[in-house]
């Protein structure tokens, strides 16, 4: 389940309000992710092209994972910008995790600007098979007679 942020618009438009930096002055909206199930594990994967590997933050609060990173912003002052379409700025997201998942387990690696989050399912959360046990003999049940005396 991915988390809402209602003020993310407001801030949006206060930034661009605000900001008197040269070149481009608009920050990323969302960080880009596919989140899937194979085995006993989920694997998160997100886009994160440009982006200093030391910037990147991975961390899970209270059932919630959040991933953070941060791309900074070109420092050519003399330069006279023709066309300035990539974001800079602070990416996040949130995912709330369910009980089912081995918090202490969770992995990340950030290769060519993917990062892949590993979250293992619990093993109280694996599915597994219970065994019936059988009696040796079977009892044969009795109804119950009533003394009419």
């Amino acid at each position: 389940m991915l988390r809402f942020d209602p003020f993310s618009d407001l801030d949006v438009v206060t930034r661009s309000l605000l900001n008197s930096q040269t070149g481009s002055n608009r920050s990323p909206r969302f960080m880009p992710m596919d989140l899937c199930k194979i085995d006993d594990h989920y694997v998160l994967t997100a886009d994160l092209p440009g982006v200093d590997p030391g910037s990147v933050d991975v961390n899970v609060d209270n059932g919630t994972l959040t991933v953070s990173a941060h791309r900074t912003a070109r420092s050519e002052d003399s330069a006279h910008w023709l066309a300035s379409e990539r974001f800079f700025g602070k990416y996040q997201r949130q995912l709330s995790l369910g009980d089912g998942v081995d918090t202490e387990a969770i992995s990340a690696t950030y290769e060519n600007g993917v990062l892949t989050v590993t979250i293992p399912v619990a093993e109280r959360a694996k599915p597994r098979r219970i065994e019936i046990d059988h009696a040796g003999s079977q009892r044969a049940i009795k109804p119950n007679t009533v003394d009419s005396s």
